[in-house]
């Protein structure tokens, strides 16, 4: 497993692509469980959870890197997908571009078992959750593949998912 910092060190290290897929609907991040009970409540967030991810994302795209993420999502919406779609405008922002993808929508594309992130082509970081949707660590593998299972993923979700300006 990677640690936090080894985990982070990746969005440093990485020289081009960063792709991560996201297919949950809820996901039980200890970081985010006071924002997202904020925004449930309808009280304001100052996001300081969330400026060490967006510190990253403005460093590496004005490094030239792109990050790019699919949300995979049910619809109508969990409590926690409108919460992110409230949130991806700041992702954005910074330079990820985020795209969004009704799940009912996903045939023909054979998706793995967990999110991962697709970095370079050259190695996947897999980030599981529990059932109950609490993050178990993350994990790097290299193995072709794998790289082929979850580029061919990402080429997939890619090609048919909605940018969020679009979605929104």
């Amino acid at each position: 497993m990677l640690t936090d910092e080894e985990f982070y060190a990746l969005f440093r290290d990485f020289k081009r692509t960063a792709f991560h897929l996201e297919m949950r609907d809820k996901y039980g991040l200890d970081s985010e469980e006071g924002p997202f009970q904020r925004f449930m409540r309808g009280e304001p967030d100052d996001y300081a959870w969330f400026a060490p991810w967006l510190k990253i994302v403005r460093d590496a795209t004005a490094a030239g890197k792109k990050i790019t993420r699919t949300r995979i999502v049910t619809v109508p919406h969990s409590d926690y997908t409108r919460w992110s779609l409230a949130n991806a405008p700041l992702n954005i922002e910074a330079g990820e571009d985020i795209r969004w993808l009704p799940r009912h929508k996903v045939v023909d594309v054979e998706l793995p078992a967990q999110d991962f992130w697709l970095l370079d082509d050259e190695r996947v970081v897999w980030t599981p959750f529990d059932t109950a949707g609490r993050y178990l660590g993350s994990f790097e593998e290299r193995d072709p593949q794998l790289i082929s299972v979850c580029r061919s993923a990402y080429e997939g979700v890619w090609a048919i998912a909605i940018p969020h300006r679009d979605y929104v």
